[in-house]
């Protein structure tokens, strides 16, 4: 896919699954990295998948012969009076098997097979969904804190300049060359630039930690992140992409057509079940069958073995099966349905992602724009100050004009890369391995089919998983952040 190899070279470093070393920008890919390897939200949703692969092996297990054995022992306490007792034996061992094999149940054993694999896939697809939606959260965290910044930074550049002007008024006004009310604005002016700046350094904060949240490190500089690649040209297209690829949508599907195998499975619990059966049973009286029952022809142990058919016949079960049928219909109903709301939801939110991006790229012309005309302004309105022709508030007036389109400016641009982000997640083109995480990770990305694979056909009752170590780090060992901007490093 054209995507990987570009994500591939627009993204290349080496990979930082903790924090980046003291004089290292991170970049975007590492931040993705370490979010693959150590988010929670995407190791429970794939533990939640293993959970979903022993389904089939559990629906499996109803049409697997099952064999049974027990052992008992009993030991007489009271026995028959007038002389009877010396026919029965004191001690007794008895030990049975029952096997069943199961010959026909009405597919219903067939069908929740199916249905089971179905939800396999199922939910493999809302692990992509999962991995989508981190990295999301990622790339809006990432841009999110390199917008704040940015934001501080201004502010804080904004301040010295109004700190600057408030003495030049100051002096002016020492020299009666202006007004009080001068001083005043320029007074207020700087006054509401601490205001924001301060607003800013607590937004700041707050994008700094919930990049601690989805990353699991505290951010340090990070690098401007590369253009985006694959984007689609028209609506249209995204859409059509979306209805193929994206992963909510085709879970969706799934889940509808294992819910027309569960109307199946309910069915057949009307219909006859056949089964082989067999039986053995053993009697061992350990020597103390007494020698009277031995003259009539007792033995001291006994066993007896069958084999044959059973057939189970429903006659009549209360209603049972024919309100399971009708649930199971309306549960393929309500998930049909959903399917189409997802449908629905998939095609707004790629046509609003696409919109919102192509608007995006063109408020950063515009923007851009509007920053060098705001300079220019700004200069000869404080020429046409000296000369008298324009008044403090003129001068204050063009400044915070310049802030405004600056940042407006920089939040365009964290908005352009979000939306386009969003557009490609949306299309299902932001997996794991269209970005070729598993260049950095320096192995194979995690595969959910393996799982399954291995134990989809396990007939043995004494397997298990060895004990999973905890795959997410806990967050509690950062430090509480704070709005410093860090200074970036030379290259």
């Amino acid at each position: 896919m054209q995507l990987r190899g570009r994500w591939g070279r627009w993204l290349a470093g080496a990979a930082m699954i903790m924090a980046p070393h003291a004089g290292h920008a991170e970049t975007l890919r590492e931040a993705l990295v370490a979010a693959y390897t150590t988010n929670p939200d995407l190791a429970a949703a794939r533990a939640t998948q293993r959970a979903t692969d022993e389904n089939v092996p559990i629906a499996r297990a109803q049409a697997l012969p099952s064999l049974q054995g027990s052992v008992s022992y009993s030991h007489s306490i009271e026995k028959p009076a007038y002389g009877a007792a010396d026919f029965y034996p004191s001690d007794t061992v008895q030990a049975n098997t029952s096997l069943n094999i199961p010959l026909y149940a009405g597919g219903g054993t067939r069908s929740a097979i199916d249905a089971a694999k179905l939800r396999v896939k199922q939910g493999q697809a809302n692990l992509r969904g999962t991995e989508i939606g981190v990295f999301s959260s990622v790339v809006a965290a990432y841009l999110d804190v390199t917008l704040d910044t940015a934001i501080v930074a201004l502010n804080r550049n904004n301040v010295q300049v109004l700190e600057v002007n408030l003495k030049a008024t100051s002096d002016r006004f020492e020299i009666g060359d202006v007004t009080r009310t001068d001083v005043a604005q320029s007074n207020s002016r700087l006054a509401q630039g601490r205001a924001s700046l301060r607003n800013a350094e607590s937004n700041l904060i707050a994008a700094r930690e919930h990049y601690i949240q989805v990353v699991g490190h505290a951010p340090g500089a990070l690098e401007t992140p590369p253009p985006l690649a694959g984007l689609p040209q028209t609506p249209e297209a995204a859409v059509q992409f979306a209805l193929d690829a994206n992963p909510d949508l085709i879970a969706a599907r799934l889940a509808t057509k294992a819910a027309g195998y569960d109307v199946r499975t309910a069915d057949a619990s009307r219909l006859p079940k056949i089964a082989a059966v067999g039986s053995t049973s053993y009697s061992n009286y350990l020597g103390t069958l007494p020698a009277q029952a031995i003259l009539i022809g007792s033995t001291p142990h006994v066993g007896t073995a069958q084999v044959g058919l059973q057939a189970t016949i429903p006659l009549y079960q209360g209603g049972l099966p024919s309100a399971q049928i009708r649930q199971a219909q309306a549960n393929e109903g309500a998930a049909d349905e959903h399917e189409i709301a997802v449908e629905r939801e998939v095609i707004s939110t790629v046509r609003a992602d696409f919109a919102a991006w192509k608007a995006a790229n063109d408020a950063i012309a515009l923007n851009e724009t509007a920053i060098a005309a705001a300079r220019l302004s700004l200069e000869g309105v404080r020429a046409e100050n000296t000369v008298g022709n324009r008044t403090i508030l003129n001068i204050l007036d063009a400044e915070q004009e310049l802030v405004n389109a600056e940042v407006n400016l920089v939040t365009a641009r964290r908005n352009a890369y979000v939306a386009g982000f969003n557009l490609l997640a949306a299309m299902g083109k932001a997996q794991a391995k269209d970005l070729a995480l598993d260049e950095d990770l320096g192995a194979a990305l995690y595969d959910p089919q393996v799982h399954y694979d291995r134990d989809a056909g396990d007939a043995n009752d004494w397997h298990r998983d060895p004990e999973r170590p905890r795959q997410s780090t806990p967050t509690d060992t950062t430090p509480a952040q704070d709005a410093t901007v860090p200074p970036r490093p030379q290259p």
